[in-house]
């Protein structure tokens, strides 16, 4: 017997229903998890945010700790996809500024996004976690940038630049965003630009 749930409601296929409520849990988790101040993240406030029942909450995730994690992901994923294309889009020379303003204007328009990735104030324990993640990501990310921008094979020391560089971008931008670094937008891009760009020195990476 067909599942009624899997019937096609006023024109719109099962599958797209279900893709629609988990943009808006998605959603929802956005707002709670980069709100200022931090909301205690509770079953009945995520599905109250969403407007969504709790039966549809368990339809895409397994508990709160996956679902802190899905919208983590899928916000890192946006970020990293919109940096990628603008530093691909840019001349090697202007990879450095195109890759750091996307960044910076993205939580600059969007602060929930600057608060989720960067935020000291957040203690969830997901998320602590999935930022140690990101930063390995991105650090290798920015060891293969270097190691293309220079043409170098991949040594301990692009590995330890990469860190630094990953590491120092992401505490001073939850500086920015706490206050402490009183910067306009454009002043921090030019900022990090003119450090990072100092550190395209062939001779950080011999031996």
């Amino acid at each position: 017997m067909a599942d009624p749930g899997a019937r096609p409601y006023r024109g719109v296929t099962a599958g797209v229903r279900h893709a629609e409520r988990r943009r808006r849990f998605l959603a929802a988790g956005l707002d709670l998890l980069g709100a200022e101040p931090p909301v205690e993240l509770t079953m009945r406030v995520i599905c109250r945010q969403a407007g969504l029942s709790p039966r549809y909450f368990y339809e895409n995730f397994t508990d709160k700790d996956e679902f802190v994690a899905a919208v983590f992901d899928d916000v890192v994923a946006t970020l990293a996809a919109t940096t990628q294309a603008a530093v691909a889009a840019a001349p090697p020379a202007e990879q450095n500024r195109a890759g750091i303003a996307n960044i910076v204007h993205s939580i600059e328009s969007d602060p929930r996004v600057g608060r989720l990735l960067f935020s000291a104030r957040l203690s969830n324990a997901v998320l602590l976690r999935k930022r140690a993640e990101q930063g390995g990501l991105f650090a290798m990310l920015s060891s293969e940038h270097i190691q293309s921008a220079l043409r170098v094979a991949a040594t301990p020391r692009i590995a330890a630049i990469a860190h630094f560089v990953v590491g120092g971008v992401g505490e001073t931008l939850s500086a920015w965003l706490a206050g402490a670094v009183g910067l306009s937008a454009e002043e921090l891009v030019d900022q990090l630009t003119s450090t990072i760009d100092r550190l395209n020195e062939p001779r950080l990476f011999r031996a």
